[in-house]
């Protein structure tokens, strides 16, 4: 089961301060921007860095009732390019 690339939507919906969460064969994942905040209305040269990060745990806890130790984290830039690498990413770890 691949996740299908729409979706994790566009971009631009991250930037809104909303992380994405689903699941798997077992495993659960997120996307977000890192820091998460509503950006949306900020002007681009305001928003300070960030970064797409995703995640992937085993089910069946949501992601604020895993241990820590359960997930795994990479970051990716924070772009369309980026969220596409993620997609490939968490694809590679759903299997």
């Amino acid at each position: 089961m691949a996740i299908d690339p729409g979706e994790l939507y566009t971009i631009s919906f991250y930037e809104y301060g909303e992380a994405y969460y689903g699941s798997g064969r077992g495993t659960r994942f997120r996307v977000a921007r890192e820091p998460l905040e509503n950006v949306h209305y900020t002007p681009p040269d305001k928003r300070g860095e960030a970064v797409l990060k995703a995640s992937v745990w085993p089910e069946p806890c949501s992601y604020g009732a895993t241990d820590s130790a359960l997930i795994e984290d990479r970051t990716f830039p924070f772009s369309q390019e980026g969220l596409e690498a993620a997609l490939n990413w968490l694809n590679q770890k759903i299997g």
